[in-house]
């Protein structure tokens, strides 16, 4: 299995958990590469088997370039072009199987799902594409309890189908 990671992150949690997911998935045999959000190639490689898009939860739903700017006022990194703008020059091949996740702060089901709002683009395309979505715990700026063990072995069952 061949599987890309694409990682937007402003404090180092979400990219910390993408780490996570990542030593899962090679834990299973996968050949899995590691992009950051900015780096992240629009047209994907041909052998690619799955794509994994990770981004925090921003005003619930995906980071802006606003919401990125008051991330680094409050001492974090901004991408230049995050998962948001990713995403509209992006071509997913339908073959290709998609996850998202996101991270949250606090009560998640309170603060919104940057990976939920992932899937409602990808199925708006046209051919749609078709992903499921995560979300993981943060506190502040990295992972609570137990999350980076949750991340591995979610990478891992997404390794072994």
């Amino acid at each position: 299995m061949r599987a890309l990671l694409i990682v937007e992150s402003c404090f180092g949690g979400t990219r910390a958990l993408a780490e996570q997911v990542a030593a899962g998935l090679q834990q299973e045999g996968a050949a899995v590469e590691l992009v950051d959000s900015e780096e992240a190639p629009a047209e994907l490689p041909s052998d690619l088997d799955l794509l994994i898009l990770a981004a925090p939860t921003h005003n619930r739903g995906l980071p802006t370039p606003q919401s990125r700017r008051q991330a680094v006022g409050g001492g974090g990194r901004a991408a230049l072009r995050g998962i948001r703008e990713w995403l509209e020059e992006a071509r997913i091949p339908g073959a290709v199987e998609v996850r998202a996740f996101d991270t949250v702060t606090g009560h998640g089901w309170l603060n919104g799902s940057e990976a939920k709002r992932i899937v409602k683009i990808l199925a708006g395309r046209r051919p749609a594409v078709s992903a499921t979505a995560r979300s993981f715990l943060v506190d502040d700026r990295t992972p609570v309890a137990g999350q980076a063990q949750e991340a591995r072995a979610w990478g891992r069952g997404l390794a072994l189908g």
